[in-house]
Protein backbone atom coordinates (compact mmCIF):
# COMPACT_ATOMS: atom_id res chain seq x y z
CA UNK A 1 0.00 0.00 0.00
CA UNK A 2 1.63 3.21 -0.87
CA UNK A 3 1.92 6.22 1.27
CA UNK A 4 -0.02 9.03 0.44
CA UNK A 5 -1.01 10.98 4.20
CA UNK A 6 1.11 12.19 6.63
CA UNK A 7 0.52 13.21 10.56
CA UNK A 8 2.55 16.61 11.82
CA UNK A 9 2.63 17.03 15.27
CA UNK A 10 2.57 20.33 16.19
CA UNK A 11 1.53 19.84 19.72
CA UNK A 12 4.19 20.73 22.14
CA UNK A 13 4.71 24.13 24.52
CA UNK A 14 8.03 24.68 22.51
CA UNK A 15 9.60 25.59 26.11
CA UNK A 16 12.89 26.29 24.53
CA UNK A 17 11.66 29.51 22.67
CA UNK A 18 10.07 31.25 25.82
CA UNK A 19 8.55 34.22 25.85
CA UNK A 20 8.18 33.89 22.61
CA UNK A 21 6.17 30.86 22.00
CA UNK A 22 3.81 31.97 24.37
CA UNK A 23 1.91 34.19 21.37
CA UNK A 24 3.88 32.00 18.68
CA UNK A 25 3.54 28.34 17.72
CA UNK A 26 7.54 27.38 17.02
CA UNK A 27 6.44 25.62 13.96
CA UNK A 28 5.58 29.76 12.34
CA UNK A 29 8.79 31.07 13.59
CA UNK A 30 10.59 32.39 10.36
CA UNK A 31 13.17 30.54 8.49
CA UNK A 32 14.00 33.84 6.59
CA UNK A 33 10.50 35.06 5.49
CA UNK A 34 9.11 31.77 5.53
CA UNK A 35 7.00 29.61 8.43
CA UNK A 36 8.87 26.42 9.55
CA UNK A 37 5.93 24.59 8.73
CA UNK A 38 5.40 25.60 5.11
CA UNK A 39 8.98 24.28 4.95
CA UNK A 40 7.83 20.72 6.22
CA UNK A 41 4.45 20.93 4.04
CA UNK A 42 6.62 21.02 0.96
CA UNK A 43 8.89 18.51 1.76
CA UNK A 44 5.81 16.26 2.23
CA UNK A 45 4.27 17.18 -0.53
CA UNK A 46 7.42 16.77 -3.02
CA UNK A 47 7.28 13.17 -1.55
CA UNK A 48 4.31 11.96 -3.05
CA UNK A 49 2.04 12.91 -0.06
CA UNK A 50 -1.75 13.76 -1.00
CA UNK A 51 -3.57 14.54 2.74
CA UNK A 52 -1.88 16.05 5.84
CA UNK A 53 -3.24 16.06 8.78
CA UNK A 54 -1.98 18.46 11.35
CA UNK A 55 -1.89 17.37 15.66
CA UNK A 56 -3.06 21.12 17.03
CA UNK A 57 -3.14 21.95 20.92
CA UNK A 58 -5.91 23.81 21.79
CA UNK A 59 -3.67 26.82 22.33
CA UNK A 60 -2.04 26.64 18.69
CA UNK A 61 -5.40 26.66 17.02
CA UNK A 62 -4.16 30.10 14.81
CA UNK A 63 -1.61 27.88 12.85
CA UNK A 64 -4.83 27.17 10.75
CA UNK A 65 -4.77 31.13 9.81
CA UNK A 66 -1.84 30.13 7.67
CA UNK A 67 -3.83 28.11 5.63
CA UNK A 68 -7.47 30.64 5.04
CA UNK A 69 -7.94 33.77 3.14
CA UNK A 70 -6.94 37.21 4.72
CA UNK A 71 -9.57 39.13 3.07
CA UNK A 72 -8.51 42.70 4.05
CA UNK A 73 -5.07 41.60 3.30
CA UNK A 74 -5.86 40.08 -0.35
CA UNK A 75 -7.94 43.35 -0.85
CA UNK A 76 -4.99 45.43 -0.23
CA UNK A 77 -2.33 43.24 -2.65
CA UNK A 78 -5.13 43.42 -4.93
CA UNK A 79 -5.25 47.08 -5.03
CA UNK A 80 -1.77 47.45 -4.84
CA UNK A 81 -1.25 45.56 -8.54
CA UNK A 82 1.18 43.45 -5.88
CA UNK A 83 0.22 39.48 -7.52
CA UNK A 84 3.27 37.86 -6.48
CA UNK A 85 2.90 39.26 -2.66
CA UNK A 86 -0.93 37.58 -3.41
CA UNK A 87 0.28 34.69 -4.23
CA UNK A 88 2.60 33.96 -1.39
CA UNK A 89 -0.21 34.96 0.76
CA UNK A 90 -2.59 32.14 -0.49
CA UNK A 91 -0.11 29.38 -1.00
CA UNK A 92 -1.17 26.37 -2.68
CA UNK A 93 0.50 23.44 -0.28
CA UNK A 94 -0.60 21.09 -3.35
CA UNK A 95 -2.82 18.92 -0.91
CA UNK A 96 -5.72 18.34 1.32
CA UNK A 97 -4.74 19.86 4.66
CA UNK A 98 -7.08 18.93 7.73
CA UNK A 99 -6.54 19.71 11.71
CA UNK A 100 -7.29 17.71 14.86
CA UNK A 101 -6.76 18.82 18.68
CA UNK A 102 -4.53 17.18 20.87
CA UNK A 103 -6.01 18.83 23.81
CA UNK A 104 -4.06 17.44 26.83
CA UNK A 105 -0.27 16.78 26.34
CA UNK A 106 -0.02 13.34 26.44
CA UNK A 107 2.88 12.99 24.27
CA UNK A 108 3.44 13.06 20.35
CA UNK A 109 2.50 8.48 20.55
CA UNK A 110 -1.12 10.05 21.93
CA UNK A 111 -0.55 12.81 19.34
CA UNK A 112 -0.27 10.21 16.36
CA UNK A 113 -3.11 7.79 17.73
CA UNK A 114 -5.71 10.59 17.68
CA UNK A 115 -5.21 10.06 13.88
CA UNK A 116 -6.35 6.56 13.47
CA UNK A 117 -9.35 7.28 11.53
CA UNK A 118 -7.53 9.67 9.38
CA UNK A 119 -5.00 7.05 7.77
CA UNK A 120 -7.78 4.70 7.61
CA UNK A 121 -5.48 1.37 7.92
CA UNK A 122 -3.12 2.72 5.44
CA UNK A 123 0.81 3.34 6.15
CA UNK A 124 0.99 7.23 7.12
CA UNK A 125 4.41 9.51 7.01
CA UNK A 126 5.38 11.57 10.31
CA UNK A 127 7.06 14.63 9.95
CA UNK A 128 8.13 16.03 13.66
CA UNK A 129 7.03 20.49 13.36
CA UNK A 130 10.28 21.68 14.34
CA UNK A 131 12.56 19.64 12.16
CA UNK A 132 13.33 20.85 8.74
CA UNK A 133 15.46 18.47 6.08
CA UNK A 134 17.37 20.52 3.62
CA UNK A 135 18.00 18.24 0.50
CA UNK A 136 18.63 20.40 -2.40
CA UNK A 137 18.49 19.17 -5.67
CA UNK A 138 18.51 15.73 -3.89
CA UNK A 139 15.56 13.15 -2.51
CA UNK A 140 13.24 14.79 0.03
CA UNK A 141 13.84 13.02 3.36
CA UNK A 142 10.53 11.68 3.49
CA UNK A 143 10.38 10.13 0.00
CA UNK A 144 13.70 8.63 1.08
CA UNK A 145 11.99 7.01 3.92
CA UNK A 146 8.63 6.01 2.01
CA UNK A 147 11.19 3.95 -0.82
CA UNK A 148 12.32 2.04 2.22
CA UNK A 149 8.79 1.25 3.35
CA UNK A 150 8.35 -0.01 -0.20
CA UNK A 151 11.37 -2.21 0.41
CA UNK A 152 10.71 -3.65 3.37
CA UNK A 153 6.77 -2.79 4.56
CA UNK A 154 8.02 -1.82 7.45
CA UNK A 155 7.96 0.76 10.20
CA UNK A 156 10.79 2.90 9.02
CA UNK A 157 12.44 5.58 11.71
CA UNK A 158 14.46 8.11 9.97
CA UNK A 159 18.07 8.15 11.61
CA UNK A 160 21.38 9.83 11.16
CA UNK A 161 24.66 9.63 12.85
CA UNK A 162 25.00 12.48 15.41
CA UNK A 163 27.35 13.84 17.83
CA UNK A 164 26.64 12.07 21.27
CA UNK A 165 25.30 15.35 22.61
CA UNK A 166 22.26 15.43 20.31
CA UNK A 167 21.77 10.99 20.12
CA UNK A 168 21.31 11.61 24.48
CA UNK A 169 18.23 14.18 23.58
CA UNK A 170 16.84 11.65 21.16
CA UNK A 171 15.78 7.86 20.24
CA UNK A 172 19.00 5.57 19.18
CA UNK A 173 18.80 2.32 17.72
CA UNK A 174 19.91 -1.38 18.80
CA UNK A 175 20.83 -2.43 15.01
CA UNK A 176 20.23 -5.62 13.90
CA UNK A 177 21.42 -6.39 10.33
CA UNK A 178 21.78 -4.15 7.06
CA UNK A 179 19.02 -5.03 4.59
CA UNK A 180 20.72 -1.88 2.18
CA UNK A 181 23.37 0.52 1.95
CA UNK A 182 21.08 2.38 3.78
CA UNK A 183 18.30 0.51 5.53
CA UNK A 184 18.89 -1.31 8.97
CA UNK A 185 16.76 -3.78 10.67
CA UNK A 186 16.04 -2.57 14.61
CA UNK A 187 15.58 -4.52 17.38
CA UNK A 188 14.96 -1.54 19.71
CA UNK A 189 14.78 2.04 20.52
CA UNK A 190 16.21 3.71 23.52
CA UNK A 191 14.54 7.13 23.65
CA UNK A 192 17.29 10.10 25.63
CA UNK A 193 19.64 7.32 26.60
CA UNK A 194 21.78 7.52 30.04
CA UNK A 195 24.55 5.23 29.71
CA UNK A 196 26.20 4.10 26.57
CA UNK A 197 24.66 4.70 23.86
CA UNK A 198 23.31 1.44 22.43
CA UNK A 199 24.31 2.30 18.74
CA UNK A 200 25.09 5.17 16.46
CA UNK A 201 21.26 5.43 14.58
CA UNK A 202 19.81 8.28 15.93
CA UNK A 203 15.84 8.98 15.19
CA UNK A 204 15.83 12.75 13.50
CA UNK A 205 11.92 13.57 13.33
CA UNK A 206 10.71 11.52 10.12
CA UNK A 207 9.16 8.51 9.74
CA UNK A 208 6.38 5.81 7.99
CA UNK A 209 4.64 4.25 10.30
CA UNK A 210 2.34 1.15 9.81
CA UNK A 211 -1.39 0.79 11.51
CA UNK A 212 0.20 -1.88 13.99
CA UNK A 213 1.32 1.76 15.54
CA UNK A 214 -2.13 2.20 16.79
CA UNK A 215 -2.55 -0.92 19.05
CA UNK A 216 1.09 -0.20 20.57
CA UNK A 217 0.27 3.17 21.48
CA UNK A 218 -1.95 1.48 24.25
CA UNK A 219 0.52 -1.23 24.87
CA UNK A 220 3.38 1.48 25.77
CA UNK A 221 4.06 2.72 29.07
CA UNK A 222 3.97 6.39 30.12
CA UNK A 223 6.48 8.08 31.18
CA UNK A 224 6.45 11.79 33.35
CA UNK A 225 2.71 11.54 32.00
CA UNK A 226 3.36 10.84 27.85
CA UNK A 227 3.73 8.32 25.67
CA UNK A 228 7.38 9.02 23.32
CA UNK A 229 6.66 7.85 19.69
CA UNK A 230 10.21 6.27 19.87
CA UNK A 231 8.40 4.21 23.04
CA UNK A 232 5.73 2.80 21.01
CA UNK A 233 8.54 1.63 18.00
CA UNK A 234 10.33 0.03 20.64
CA UNK A 235 7.37 -1.86 21.55
CA UNK A 236 6.78 -2.66 18.14
CA UNK A 237 10.37 -3.68 17.48
CA UNK A 238 11.02 -6.15 21.43
CA UNK A 239 7.47 -7.94 20.33
CA UNK A 240 9.33 -8.77 17.29
CA UNK A 241 7.44 -6.83 14.51
CA UNK A 242 9.30 -5.16 11.63
CA UNK A 243 10.93 -1.94 12.71
CA UNK A 244 13.38 -0.54 10.11
CA UNK A 245 15.97 2.50 10.26
CA UNK A 246 16.71 4.56 7.48
CA UNK A 247 20.26 5.96 7.36
CA UNK A 248 18.92 9.32 5.26
CA UNK A 249 20.66 12.05 3.18
CA UNK A 250 20.32 15.61 4.29
CA UNK A 251 20.95 18.50 6.63
CA UNK A 252 18.55 18.41 9.31
CA UNK A 253 18.08 21.77 11.60
CA UNK A 254 16.07 21.46 15.10
CA UNK A 255 14.37 24.30 14.61
CA UNK A 256 13.03 24.04 18.04
CA UNK A 257 16.29 24.39 19.18
CA UNK A 258 17.77 27.79 19.46
CA UNK A 259 21.45 27.11 17.99
CA UNK A 260 19.21 24.45 15.45
CA UNK A 261 16.87 27.71 14.68
CA UNK A 262 19.57 30.29 14.07
CA UNK A 263 21.74 28.24 11.65
CA UNK A 264 18.69 27.22 9.73
CA UNK A 265 18.08 31.17 9.55
CA UNK A 266 21.66 31.88 8.82
CA UNK A 267 21.95 29.12 5.73
CA UNK A 268 18.33 29.59 4.07
CA UNK A 269 19.36 33.13 3.81
CA UNK A 270 22.90 32.48 2.26
CA UNK A 271 20.81 30.37 0.05
CA UNK A 272 17.99 32.53 -1.17
CA UNK A 273 18.65 34.39 -4.73
CA UNK A 274 17.76 37.29 -3.80
CA UNK A 275 19.68 38.02 -0.11
CA UNK A 276 22.50 35.44 -0.88
CA UNK A 277 25.10 37.42 -2.47
CA UNK A 278 24.69 40.41 -0.13
CA UNK A 279 24.06 38.85 3.44
CA UNK A 280 27.28 36.74 2.47
CA UNK A 281 29.64 39.50 1.88
CA UNK A 282 28.04 40.57 5.65
CA UNK A 283 29.21 37.33 7.03
CA UNK A 284 32.60 37.23 5.90
CA UNK A 285 32.67 41.23 7.51
CA UNK A 286 31.61 39.71 10.64
CA UNK A 287 35.05 38.23 11.09
CA UNK A 288 36.46 41.38 10.89
CA UNK A 289 33.81 42.83 13.45
CA UNK A 290 33.73 40.18 16.33
CA UNK A 291 35.94 42.43 19.00
CA UNK A 292 33.17 45.15 18.56
CA UNK A 293 30.04 42.80 18.40
CA UNK A 294 30.97 40.65 21.31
Amino acid sequence: MSVKKAIIPCAGFGTRFLPLTKVMPKELLPIVDTPALSYILDEARESGIEEAMIVLSPQKQYVKQLFEHNAALDAQLEAQGKSAALALANKDFGMKISFVTQKEMKGNGRAIALCKKFAAGAPVAVLFGDDIMYTGEGTPVTKQLIDAYELTGATIVGCQRTSEEVARKCGVMISGERISDCVTRVKGVVEKPEGALPGQLVSLGRFVLTPDIYGAVERTQERHGEVYLTDVINTLATEGMSVCACEFVGRRYDIGDKQGYLEATVEYALRDKELGAGFLQYVKSLNEQLNDII
